[in-house]
């Protein structure tokens, strides 16, 4: 059985190869962009939430490194079907975990846990969690661009 940096790297090269919901569906309405400066990782993340605050739908397009690919094709399949307030507990849980905390469950984060590698390189951090800022921020309808910085 690979170890989970072998893991890490498998998932992490298959998402970014062929990510998942890399599109806009049409009938977004809501929708956020977000920015990496260092690292010149730029995604938007569109979603579809319905009167009940289901997200129905959801996608992501733009440019970056493997590891913000990899996160945010990982995210937006998590996420899509649950309600706002499911995908921002599953935000805080992610964000706890990605940046070392030690209070997140880890069932609950299910195949993300193989992000849990990156807390152990600092430069990498803001790469695996700008999606999830972006879509934060899609959720909510901030208009101002998301940056890491």
């Amino acid at each position: 059985m690979p170890d989970m940096r072998e893991l890490y790297q498998e998932i992490i090269l298959d998402h970014n190869k062929a990510p998942r919901n890399y599109r806009k569906p049409d009938d977004a309405n809501r929708e956020a962009e977000g920015y990496n400066p260092l690292c010149g990782d730029h995604y938007t993340v569109f979603a579809r939430v319905d009167s009940n605050q289901q997200i129905t739908d959801i996608g992501f397009e733009g440019v970056g490194c493997a590891i913000s690919k990899a996160a945010a094709s990982m995210m937006t399949s998590m996420v899509k079907g649950k309600s706002v307030e499911e995908a921002e507990r599953c935000f805080e849980n992610y964000r706890q975990m990605i940046t070392g905390g030690k209070d997140y469950d880890r069932d609950a984060l299910g195949k993300l846990m193989v992000f849990s590698e990156v807390c152990n390189y600092p430069t990498r951090i803001k790469c695996a969690i700008l999606c999830w800022h972006t879509l934060h921020a899609a959720l909510n309808n901030l208009q101002e661009p998301v940056t890491t910085e």
